[in-house]
């Protein structure tokens, strides 16, 4: 039952990701693309945490952790980017 569960949500997040790799394709604006982005990693974080619970190894745990914290500082970055027009003052 749980297991059946846990597949379901797999699928949706795996859909939830397609989708927002739509976007950032087809999105109209740079921030578009950023929000995609954003959705891209925390999607992906969940699909490992998902991944994890269905496992048995303690790996996946540890690698949403690695991609939650490159996902942020590079989301960090790329604003920075945005707004003033360089990363390193």
């Amino acid at each position: 039952m749980i297991g059946t569960a846990i597949l379901v949500a797999l699928g949706l997040i795996g859909l939830a990701m397609a989708l927002a790799f739509w976007r950032l394709l087809r999105g109209p604006d740079v921030v578009d693309r950023v929000i995609a982005i954003d959705t891209l990693y925390i999607n992906a974080c969940a699909m490992l945490l998902a991944y994890g619970m269905l496992g048995t190894t303690d790996l996946h745990f540890e690698a949403a952790l690695i991609i939650a914290m490159l996902g942020f500082l590079s989301t960090a970055a790329f604003a920075k980017f945005l707004l003033r027009g360089d990363i390193i003052e």
